[in-house]
């Protein structure tokens, strides 16, 4: 199964900069918060973009946090855009700007979770550790556990498994995990795999029990337009085109016609330290 895995791998893996020999731990970081919940395609020019500018933690801990607001541009999700900032303040202070290689060190990083410290740990500095993904999640339910989709959490169970599947040796567990979640993204996906394409289709447990559907396969997909989320999304676009603060006529615009959820994405918005409001009345993105 790895063999197969790892040599699927080497000849169908995206050619993607974090990726690439040389790329920074700090890029490995900034890849994998950007990637979450994000595709790749809107990704990588954003991800270009905010490494030629802060190619250290320490270039992007110096400026104000609205500055990496205003970069993160339309990805989706902006606290993560400060959790990075957060981030590179605390690299930048308490480890000299050098993302540090211990797990244990990465998880008490703000905003760095379980994921992500995993993640760095593996495709960073080659170490072994289970990175669980939602593709690596699907890949490891159906191939080993024959279900359709994993569950909505990542449980004990998955992580156990998880290791017991991966190769002994650290430099090919931290291969292991970049193909499995490489399996997922382009073969076993989650609507409509490619069996035909998958290495281990022979052996997988979902296709050997003849597709069974989960539970939850009829689950819909988060609706967007008209959402608090999509009025947020307004009011901080609105924010980042001005280069500077905006009267509240600005924000009323952005979002026209109901007034009660533009000032309910507002109030979250300033709450999630995301907007700042300033004394003379006007709005701005967060200064420090």
């Amino acid at each position: 199964m790895h063999d197969q895995v790892l040599a699927w791998y080497r000849t169908h893996a995206r050619a993607l900069p974090w990726r690439a020999p040389g790329a920074s731990p700090w890029g490995v970081l900034v890849s994998e918060v950007m990637l979450q919940q994000t595709p790749v395609s809107r990704v990588e020019p954003i991800w270009r973009a905010w490494m030629e500018r802060w190619p250290t933690p320490p270039d992007l801990a110096a400026e104000e946090p609205g500055t990496a607001i205003r970069a993160w541009g339309r990805l989706g999700y902006p606290r993560r855009a400060l959790r990075l900032h957060s981030a590179a303040a605390a690299i930048t202070d308490r480890y000299d700007g050098v993302v540090p290689a211990e797990h244990a060190e990465l998880l008490a990083l703000p905003g760095v979770g379980e994921y992500t410290a995993a993640a760095v740990c593996a495709f960073a500095f080659g170490q072994r550790h289970a990175v669980l993904d939602t593709n690596v999640r699907r890949v490891l339910a159906r191939m080993a556990q024959g279900a359709q989709h994993p569950g909505p959490a990542t449980t004990a169970t998955e992580r156990k498994l998880a290791l017991a599947l991966m190769p002994t040796d650290e430099a090919t567990a931290s291969q292991w995990a970049a193909a499995v979640m490489e399996l997922g993204a382009l073969v076993c996906t989650a609507r409509s795999p490619r069996c035909a394409d998958c290495p281990v289709a022979a052996t997988c447990a979902w296709r050997r029990a003849g597709f069974p559907a989960s539970a939850d396969a009829s689950r819909r997909t988060q609706a967007w337009e008209g959402t608090d989320r999509q009025a947020r999304g307004r009011l901080l676009a609105a924010l980042r085109d001005a280069q500077q603060p905006v009267t509240k006529d600005v924000l009323d615009q952005a979002w026209p016609d109901d007034p009660a959820q533009r000032e309910r994405a507002l109030t979250g918005l300033v709450a999630d330290a995301l907007v700042q409001p300033l004394t003379d009345g006007r709005f701005s993105l967060p200064t420090g």
